[in-house]
C-alpha cells in the first residue's frame, strides 16, 4: 500500500514520490539549506547533548532540527542501503553509504515459501556500476545476502574505506575477486561496537546491536560467525552468515545533527544509553523484541524523525516505486502512537531528503 500523505515535490523533480509530513524530497536533487551560516549557539557536538539533561537535550534538537538545516542529505538506495551526504563548510561534502545493495537478484525472502537458502549468490558490477557512487566510508551493518555482497566491487570503484565486524571483513575478502583481495584488505577497519571515530567534519560512533529473530523458534536467519580468515569464497545466500550486526551514528560537526541507523529490527538498548540522535533510521518487524517501537524511541529520547528502512520487497527493481512487503504501515502507527511530535518521514527508491 502506498503511503497516503505527500510531500510536495520539488520543480527540478517532478517525478519524486514523497510521503510525511513536511520537508521536501526529490528523486536526484539535492535539496535543503546548507550547514553554512549556522550559528554555534545551541548547536553544540553530540556529546555536550548528551550530557546535558533532558530538557535541555530536547531544545538543543529542537534548534537543529529545522527542516533543510542538518547539513546532511539522505538517499535512499533500497532495503538498508543509504547514502549519507555531509556538508562541510569549506571542503566537498563526504559521502558515507550503508548496506549499499543495489544488484537485487530475485529471492523469494518475502513470498509465502520464503528464500530458498541454495539460492545462487549474484552481484551483477554493470548494476551496480550504474548509479555510478562514491563513497568516504561503507558501513556494513551485518553479512545477511541483501546487506553486504556488493561491498567488495563498490569498495574497488570508490576507494573507500569499509567497517564492519571480522567475520563481516572476511566474507568480504572471501568475495572479492583474487587480484582485489590485497587492495580490499587494506581498505577494510574491523569494529565491534562502542568505537567512536572522528573524521573531517563529522563522525561516526559505532553501536553494537543485534538482528531480528524470526519463526516459530525466535532465530536468527543464517546465524553464525566467520572469524580467523576468509571462508571459501560464497556461493549461495546461505554462505554469507550474520556474523553479528551492529548499528552507526553519524554525526555533522558543523550541525551537531545526529542520525542513527539499525540493520536490523532489534537493538540492545544498553548500547544507546545518551544517544539522543536527531533522525533514527528504524526497520518494521521485531515480532519477537518486547515493546519494539515504543522501547527503542523511548531509549533513543523520542528522535524527532523516524525515517522507515528495509520496508521494500527487494525482489522488485530498485528504478520503480518501493513494494510494501507489509511493514510500514504498522511502523507508521506505532511510532505514532509512542511518539506523537515525531515527523515520520516516508522516502522512496532513489529519492532523496534532507532533515
Amino acid at each position: 500500500m502506498r503511503p497516503p500523505l505527500r510531500f510536495t515535490s520539488v520543480p527540478s523533480a517532478p517525478s519524486s514520490r514523497t510521503s510525511a509530513s513536511s520537508p521536501a524530497l526529490s528523486r536526484r536533487g539535492l535539496l535543503g539549506a546548507s550547514a553554512a551560516g549556522l550559528t554555534t549557539a545551541g548547536l553544540a557536538g553530540a556529546g555536550a547533548a548528551q550530557a546535558a539533561s533532558p530538557a535541555a537535550r530536547r531544545r538543543t534538537r529542537a534548534a537543529r532540527t529545522e527542516p533543510g538545516r542538518s547539513g546532511m542529505r539522505l538517499r535512499w538506495l533500497g532495503n538498508n542501503g543509504w547514502e549519507v551526504r555531509i556538508d562541510r563548510p569549506g571542503a566537498k561534502p563526504a559521502t558515507v553509504l550503508i548496506d549499499p545493495w543495489l544488484t537485487r537478484f530475485p529471492t523469494g525472502t518475502y513470498t509465502e515459501e520464503g528464500a530458498d537458502p541454495q539460492t545462487p549468490l549474484v552481484v551483477h558490477e554493470h548494476v551496480i556500476d550504474r548509479y555510478r557512487l562514491r563513497a568516504d566510508q561503507i558501513l556494513v551493518t551485518h553479512g545477511h545476502y541483501d546487506h553486504l555482497p556488493d561491498v567488495p566491487h563498490l569498495a574497488s570503484t570508490t576507494g573507500a574505506t569499509v567497517w564492519g565486524t571480522e567475520s563481516h571483513a572476511n566474507m568480504l575478502l572471501a568475495l572479492a575477486a583474487p587480484h582485489r583481495q590485497g587492495t580490499l584488505r587494506d581498505q577494510l577497519s574491523v569494529v565491534a561496537g562502542g568505537e567512536h571515530v572522528q573524521l573531517d567534519g563529522y563522525s561516526i560512533r559505532v553501536l553494537r546491536s543485534l538482528h531480528s529473530m524470526t519463526g516459530p523458534r525466535s532465530r536468527v536467519p543464517f546465524p553464525g560467525t566467520r572469524p580467523g580468515g576468509p571462508p571459501p569464497r560464497p556461493q549461495t545466500i546461505a554462505d554469507l552468515v550474520e556474523g553479528g550486526t551492529l548499528a552507526y551514528a553519524i554525526t555533522s560537526d558543523a550541525t551537531g545533527f545526529t542520525l542513527v541507523n539499525f540493520g536490523g529490527s532489534n537493538f540492545s538498548a544498553a548500547d544507546l544509553d545518551g544517544l539522543a540522535p536527531d533522525l533514527a533510521m528504524i526497520q518494521p518487524g521485531g515480532a519477537s523484541v518486547p515493546g519494539y517501537v515504543p522501547r527503542l524511541l523511548s531509549c533513543l529520547d523520542h528522535p524527532p524523525y523516524v525515517v522507515p528502512t528495509h520496508w521494500d520487497d527487494f525482489d522488485e527493481p530498485l528504478d520503480e516505486p518501493a513494494v510494501d512487503w507489509g511493514g510500514l504501515e504498522e511502523l507508521r502507527r506505532a511510532v505514532r502512537d509512542a511518539a506523537p511530535e515525531t515527523r515520520f518521514v516516508v522516502v522512496d527508491h532513489l529519492e532523496s531528503f534532507t532533515p
